[in-house]
């Protein structure tokens, strides 16, 4: 099945691009935690087994699986000057500036890893000083370094595949993330779109070298003309605007109206599917801290430009005016404050919706599953004692590549 389709959020689920968390996790340190993104550090054999379940969880409803570093391998072993291509750009966005190391790290990547998939995972695990047996007495920098230096950083946050491009309709976004961490992982999704041949020729409407950063988890297709995007702490105005007049001025595009929600800038509301989440064709999981006046901008096409509209109303009216019917919202943790703040923490309304009415979801969000359930939701959960630590869901760590219409 080549190319992409996601028309909506809910639409039976029938290809998904995943990462299975690897060992760029075991180069998580307790001071490098916060620039990584991360609260905790995952056990990385249990957050496998967890992942694995998930996968399977997918396959048991019969979703074709493919994982990110298996598109990016294939790409690479098709040719070896790509391969090259690749390396080069990967040393230069992390930052080694130095000819000296370029080599080291280049020479060392290409003699150490000739298998296309051991190579594409060890530039997501990123590289300790010690492996490069430099010859120590060449440079100060050597001597004076900690062992443990991370000369290449980790990309740990791979396994939430959601952010770093989104599928809209039949073309992709690409994005340009919110931090330096995340920023080069999006360099996969650019070379799968380019060169892999189920994806190239992918109408593309962002890329990751534009200014303004724009993330996959603000961006939700509520049907094929209505698009929501989050503006949020991590996806600015600037890019809605770009990406809307790029969607409009594709003629392959049927998407007429984008929402632009505003919502509020904090870590429990990281993202727009933090906040809600369609998971019926009238039902949408909500984080309770959304339920007053929203600021939302429409915006459609006019002329070679954009027209943008404010709306001041409550989600529920907002959303029923673009769905055409009532909408039930059923708040994370069932209303109950503190059940709310916990389950949200883990990502209670970060639900993967694989047909309407059915979702995945993390096992210990109960008090949330519950009400799930007692709305006549079909939920399937997954265990997620270790995954959860990285602060996001089964929405999160999958990206739907294909949908029914």
């Amino acid at each position: 099945m080549a190319g992409v389709n996601v028309k909506s959020e809910i639409k039976p689920l029938k290809k998904v691009l995943l990462h299975r968390p690897g060992k760029e996790l075991l180069n998580l340190t307790p001071n490098t935690l916060e620039e990584l993104l991360f609260d905790d550090i995952p056990f990385l054999k249990v957050a496998q087994e967890e992942h694995d379940a998930f996968a399977q969880a997918l396959r048991d409803n019969g979703v074709e699986v493919v994982y990110l570093e298996d598109l990016t391998a294939e790409v690479l072993a098709a040719d070896p000057e790509l391969r090259e291509k690749f390396l080069l750009q990967w040393i230069d966005e992390a930052g080694i500036k130095t000819e000296r190391y370029r080599k080291i790290i280049f020479d060392y990547m290409q003699e150490n890893y000739p298998d296309a998939k051991d190579f594409v995972l060890k530039t997501m695990e990123g590289i300790n000083l010690t492996e490069l047996h430099t010859d120590k007495s060449n440079s100060l920098v050597d001597l004076v370094s900690e062992a443990s230096k991370m000369v290449v950083a980790p990309m740990p946050n791979l396994y939430f595949t959601r952010d770093p491009f989104a599928m809209i309709g039949n073309g992709v976004s690409i994005n340009r993330m919110y931090s330096v961490t995340r920023n080069r992982e999006t360099i996969y999704g650019e070379y799968i779109f380019n060169y892999h041949p189920d994806f190239k020729g992918t109408p593309q409407y962002y890329s990751r070298y534009n200014t303004f950063h724009i993330e996959g988890g603000d961006i939700l297709n509520i049907n094929e003309h209505v698009l929501a995007i989050g503006i949020s702490q991590r996806t600015e105005p600037d890019a809605i605007d770009g990406i809307a007049h790029n969607i409009f001025n594709d003629p392959t595009s049927p998407v007429d109206t984008i929402l632009a929600f505003n919502i509020p800038n904090n870590r429990a509301m990281m993202h727009l599917d933090t906040v809600f989440t369609q998971i019926d064709v009238d039902k949408f999981t909500i984080h309770p801290g959304i339920m007053g006046p929203l600021s939302v901008f429409e915006i459609t096409p006019e002329g070679d430009g954009i027209k943008v509209h404010e709306i001041n109303a409550p989600l529920e009216q907002i959303l029923e005016k673009y769905i055409g019917m009532p909408v039930t919202l059923i708040p994370c943790g069932g209303g109950d404050r503190i059940a709310a703040e916990r389950e949200q923490w883990n990502d209670g309304s970060n639900t993967l919706c694989i047909a309407p009415g059915r979702v995945v979801v993390y096992e210990r969000n109960d008090v949330t599953n519950a009400v799930l359930r007692k709305n006549n939701i079909d939920v399937i959960e997954i265990p997620s004692a270790e995954l959860s630590r990285g602060r996001g869901g089964p929405r999160c760590m999958s990206m739907p590549v294909v949908r029914e219409d």
